[in-house]
Parts: C-alpha cells; structure tokens; sequence
C-alpha cells in the first residue's frame, strides 16, 4: 500500500495537532485542510471543499462533535473513509449505528469516537473487564480542560469564549468548573442556566464564573486515572489501574491518526475503537510489530 492519502477537515485545536500528526506518520501524506475560511499565512495547503484535494483516502473530522454525523454522512457518500473524536458517551451506540448505513451503503468505514475517552480509554477499560471480567471500573478525568464542554459553552448565546475545567472528585464522579468571557450585555444568570441544562453539564455539578480575559486561565492539559478492582475466575481482589497526564489535543489527533490507519484494513461500516485490531493502528511492518510488542 502507498501512502495513505488523509484529509483534515476543521483547524481548531485538534486540528492543529492533526496536521503535526498526519506530517510525522511515516505511512500518511497530508493532502490539505479543509475550513470555510481561508488564511494566507498559513503554511499549509487550504481548501474550502474537499474535492478540490484530489483522491482522498481519509477525512479526519476535527469538528464539535454536534457537526460530526452530517459531516461523516457527507464524505462518506463520497467515498471517503472518515475518522472523528465524537465525545458524547451516551450518543454513541446511535451514532456508530447511523453511521454504519451510511459506510456500508459506500462501501467504506467509519471510526467514531477516536479520541482519548471515548477513544484509548475505552480500550484500556475493554482490557480491564476482559482480565477482570467482575467488578467496577472508575474513570476520573482532569484536572483539565475539557475540548467538547468547551465548545458547548462557546455555541450558548451571550458567550463570547469559554473554558471547562473538569475536577476528578473521585469514584468517576467530576466537577465542571466553567469560566465564561461574555459577550456585551449578556445576563450571566441566563448564561448559567443554558450552560446547566446542556446534556453536557446536565449531569455533574457545575459552577459558571466569568472572567474578562480568558487567555489567562487557558491550558489545554489533562489527564485521567482509571481504577478496576473485582473477580478474576473466583480470586478477588485484583485491582488494576492506568494514569496518564497529556496534551488534549494533541492526543486526541494522534489516536484519529492511527484509527484512520486502521480504516483501511476493515470491511465496510463503522466502529468504534474497541472494535479495531490494536495491530491496525500501528505503522509498519505486522511481523515486526508482533516481535517488538509481543
């Protein structure tokens, strides 16, 4: 196979970091970014419709999550293969399954939900029910910004620029400290109220603070910590436990490129990153992975 042919679609965070990620894989060629709008300065190549970049193989979808599916069902019915870091947990198993009409009917794949969590997280907790197939598993997020509460605050109306901070209390259960710059004359007790009632926030304890510069407070580090502790046949008491302390999006753009590596070497529908051969992620050679990581 020569170089896979890859798109990234959207230049916000992730897609910064998906263009470094895209131009360092040894078995990529990043054909260009497609955004509405064009910025000269840029040293990258940029379009406002894909089909300007030729034959492409994968469109990796750096978008807010709310824009993925009508985005994925597009290029997929081009015959583009796509790859997104869709980050609502409870939507997922509809989306995989929309999306999975719309693949198999073009004859391509879909990856959703590669990210980190959804994403490598959830094949880290995958391995830990399989191992420690009795007990409970604790995901603890953060200290950190979190990319898709973020950009839910930014769409409220009177927000002018947004950040949330998740705060791990514990046992997977979290805070979301949200600090809001507001638009002119926005009532920040409406602002907390849309912001309380989001499907993102609706569900944990969630604190609005506006600020008046919200350059100060930005950093796009976090992290997670995940604890399983339960039965292993009739032995109890196995705990097992994963940490790690990363860049956002840098992450996030790193696991949408080894899942559109492995688009390539499924059948036709969609998956979730549990559902991918670890090998398929990886560059190279199988035999020489097998005998490095085995």
């Amino acid at each position: 196979m020569g170089s896979i042919k890859v798109a990234v679609v959207g230049y916000g965070h992730v897609g910064q970091f998906a263009v470094e990620a895209v131009n360092a894989a040894p078995d990529m060629e990043l054909l260009g970014v497609v955004r509405r709008q064009i910025d000269p300065e840029l040293a990258v190549r940029q379009v406002s419709d894909i089909k300007e970049l030729g034959e492409v193989d994968v469109a990796l979808l750096c978008l807010p999550t709310r824009s993925v599916q009508d985005a994925a069902e597009k290029y997929l019915a081009m015959g583009i293969n796509t790859v997104d870091s869709f980050d609502i947990h409870g939507s997922i198993v509809d989306l995989r399954r929309q999306l999975n009409q719309a693949a198999t009917a073009s004859g391509r794949v879909a990856v959703l939900a590669a990210g980190w969590d959804p994403g490598s997280d959830s094949m880290v907790r995958a391995l830990m029910e399989a191992i420690v197939p009795r007990g409970l598993t604790y995901t603890n997020f953060g200290p950190g910004m979190s990319m898709g509460h973020s950009v839910a605050v930014k769409a409220i109306d009177g927000v002018k620029d947004a950040l949330s901070v998740t705060i791990p209390l514990g046992t997977g259960v979290h805070r979301r400290m949200v600090y809001v710059e507001l638009a002119e004359g926005a009532d920040l007790a409406k602002v907390t109220a849309a912001i309380k009632a989001d499907p993102y926030f609706a569900s944990d304890e969630t604190h609005v603070q506006a600020i008046d510069d919200l350059a100060q407070v930005i950093d796009v580090g976090h992290g997670v910590e995940m604890t399983r502790k339960g039965v292993s046949g009739q032995t109890h008491n196995q705990l097992l436990e994963f940490s790690m302390r990363i860049n956002n999006p840098a992450l996030t753009s790193q696991v949408m490129v080894a899942a559109a590596r492995a688009s390539l070497k499924q059948i036709p529908g969609a998956y979730t990153m549990i559902e991918l051969p670890i090998i398929d992620l990886i560059a190279g050679d199988r035999e020489s992975a097998i005998g490095r990581l085995v």
